[in-house]
């Protein structure tokens, strides 16, 4: 089961940021220069045909663009928060993400999630299957994406994905791709305790704590200590109206605090629109107090 070399994901407090893929690349290119300098721990785009909340806006494919924006940064992790298994074949992807890994000098973040936004697939014709199917691709996608990741010729025979004697050359920088895994419910949580280095959710804090609490209990099961997975919150302010972390140190301090409460020790922040530059600035140079302080 992976585990990061020298990792304990019980300490301090990490802040990431996800920010959209909707504005113009020269945009692009000088926000992520300018959030690494900013200090925080990694940054992460969304994976989408249509932006969710304005769905006739712009919205650029995330993974040719994190190799784009990988150029323009050097320390920063980076990943897609999370990349869609209904999108792309898994091999693809497998793909997408060693090529990225080379890119950013084995900065990546391997994000993947089972889909779930119902309105693009039907825009773009993309099948959207039963929640049953959708667990199950999921899980097959996960394990040839971890035997590509670790494995030289990889054979995987499964009910939606087949690989034949597949080689996969060049292997990651990474001696194993660390997986972030996208999921909420029971079923779910059970792919996550067994692949997973990191777990991302997004919600309110009483439907994490329920989560954490799947997680548990999952890990458990394969006798896997739970604090091998760093338990991790997507904060996205029209899904989370009544939170507001950005409008002051003392409420970001707040909003971290009752996260580490139900266990969660990483919150990748989605800025407003139209945040002013001085307001990310301020909530960055807090959020390395909060590390600091290990809150």
């Amino acid at each position: 089961m992976p585990q990061r070399e020298g990792s304990d994901v019980t300490e301090g407090m990490l802040f990431g940021i996800q920010t959209p893929t909707q504005k113009p690349w020269p945009e692009l290119a000088a926000q992520w220069a300018w959030l690494e300098d900013l200090g925080f721990d990694s940054i992460w785009l969304a994976d989408h045909y249509v932006p969710p909340f304005k769905l006739d806006g712009p919205i650029f494919e995330p993974w040719t663009l994190l190799a784009a924006l990988a150029l323009q940064t050097e320390r920063v992790r980076l990943g897609v928060l999370v990349s869609c298994n209904t999108f792309r074949h898994p091999p693809l992807v497998a793909k997408e993400a060693v090529t990225v890994d080379h890119i950013s000098n084995g900065r990546l973040e391997f994000g993947l999630g089972a889909g779930w936004f119902v309105p693009e697939h039907e825009m773009f014709g993309i099948p959207f299957p039963s929640n049953a199917e959708l667990i199950s691709r999921f899980r097959e996608a996960v394990e040839i994406c971890h035997r590509l990741f670790t494995q030289d010729v990889t054979t995987y025979v499964g009910e939606y994905y087949q690989v034949r004697e597949a080689p996969f050359r060049p292997a990651p920088l990474q001696p194993r791709l660390p997986f972030t895994l996208g999921a909420h419910g029971p079923r779910m949580m059970r792919i996550v305790a067994q692949y997973a280095d990191r777990w991302n959710s997004t919600g309110t804090l009483e439907e994490m704590a329920t989560r954490v609490g799947y997680l548990d209990e999952a890990c458990a099961e394969i006798g896997r200590e739970p604090t091998e997975v760093l338990r991790s919150h997507l904060y996205v302010p029209g899904i989370l109206p009544h939170e507001r972390p950005f409008d002051s140190p003392e409420a970001l301090r707040d909003f971290a605090g009752r996260l580490r409460e139900i266990g969660i020790r990483e919150a990748i922040l989605q800025p407003p629109a139209g945040i002013p530059a001085a307001q990310v600035e301020l909530i960055a140079a807090t959020a390395a107090e909060i590390k600091a302080g290990s809150v």
